[in-house]
């Protein structure tokens, strides 16, 4: 009997996880194939994609760009659609039998409470939707039974040392983190940092946001708090390890004291492709590791005076509630302040530590009021800007 092909939703096609998942279809299309493509802005990538994988819809977040993609697609026959909403409900399409959660930023978080209302598998790249409302997701997944795969290789790699260990105890996870491009750097230095110069990542190739986050140790905190919520897991369980030549992409350690680790050369590609195909391994033409090539493998503590963001996202954790979403929501408006040229570098964390401090907390929030968290945070950057 031939299998047929797992038709897969890509929300932010046009961004790094989005092209490097329609890498691994196009090198695996006889296992999946592109229903849906959503982006907000990139409509010019947006158009050829579709016109490549030929999905059945895509949509473009911002309603300016609709009119364009129409006429650009024209002599398709594929759906166009635009605006949040409409992302939202392509996600749950009673065709689509995966989506793959690569919005950045909260924004992402509606299409797939809605995706996983209707039954949708989903492979989780964007980390903020267990941040900002991981309690709300996990327990939504589980009423209707539906599978949380990682897309992070750290995640993705915690979820493989699991596999077969249902029976056994976790004592730790240990999550290991590059440092970043400052890792080397004295406090004093950092005040000074440039926008290109937190921009050139040592290890791995991805978006401005999610970079600046890796260079502030955020993109740490918010992986802590993601990976509460995967595995189940709480803080004082979870350890971050610096580990800068991002081989090791993370361990596992159990109450026996044994170990277990995933390792492999630093490329996105190979976590979205286990995500899509789990529970099998499809054969890659991924590049392989060399261990020849590493000299040793090296590891240090985080130093969370130099990297703040890292305690607070632990802070936010320890606090719950919608505290975790105020962290988020903070962090998204100083990081893009700092990359427009507002705000310094050690601002960043600055803001969001004054945030926490100042936003209405809510112990049990919904989903609303997750929303309207958002949204207060994001005013109150504007009204006091770090």
């Amino acid at each position: 009997m031939v299998q047929e092909r797992k038709k897969i939703a890509i929300l932010g096609s046009t961004g790094s996880i989005g092209t490097q998942t329609l890498e691994v279809i196009a090198a695996n299309y006889e296992h999946f194939e592109v229903e849906t493509l959503t982006a907000h802005n990139n409509v010019e990538l947006l158009a050829q994609q579709a016109v490549r994988f030929q999905p059945n819809a895509v949509v473009i977040g911002n309603k300016e760009h609709y009119v364009w993609l129409k006429e650009a697609l024209s002599k398709h026959p594929i759906k166009v659609y635009a605006g949040s909403d409409a992302i939202a409900q392509v996600a749950e399409m009673p065709s689509v039998d995966m989506v793959v959660a690569a919005m950045v930023g909260f924004n992402g978080l509606a299409p797939v409470v809605k995706a996983i209302e209707a039954g949708k598998h989903i492979a989780l790249a964007n980390k903020e939707i267990l941040v900002t409302a991981g309690e709300l997701v996990t327990k939504l997944a589980k009423k209707n039974n539906v599978a949380i795969l990682p897309v992070d290789s750290e995640h993705s790699a915690i979820f493989q040392c699991l596999l077969g260990e249902q029976y056994n105890s976790i004592e730790k996870i240990i999550l290991t983190a590059s440092g970043g491009p400052f890792r080397k750097k004295k406090i004093e230095e950092l005040a000074h940092v440039t926008k290109d110069e937190a921009l050139q990542h040592p290890s791995w190739k991805m978006g401005a946001k999610i970079t600046i986050d890796s260079a502030t140790m955020m993109n740490k905190g918010l992986e802590v708090i993601e990976a509460r919520w995967l595995f189940d897991i709480p803080a004082e369980r979870i350890d971050v390890l610096i580990h800068p030549q991002s081989v090791i992409h993370s361990m596992v350690q159990f109450t026996d004291g044994s170990i277990k680790a995933q390792l492999g050369v630093p490329d996105m590609k190979t976590p979205i492709q286990y995500a899509l195909s789990f529970p099998f391994r499809f054969v890659s033409n991924f590049p392989r590791l060399d261990f020849t090539k590493y000299a040793s493998l090296t590891f240090e503590k985080p130093d969370v005076q130099r990297f703040p963001a890292l305690a607070l996202a632990y802070q936010a954790l320890k606090d719950g509630g919608n505290r975790p979403c105020v962290m988020n929501a903070a962090n998204e408006a100083a990081v893009k302040a700092f990359l427009d040229g507002r705000i310094g570098f050690m601002d960043i964390s600055r803001f969001i530590e004054k945030a926490m401090q100042k936003t209405t907390y809510i112990e049990k929030p919904t989903l609303q009021q997750l929303m309207e968290t958002h949204e207060e945070t994001v005013a109150y950057y504007y009204s006091n800007p770090a």
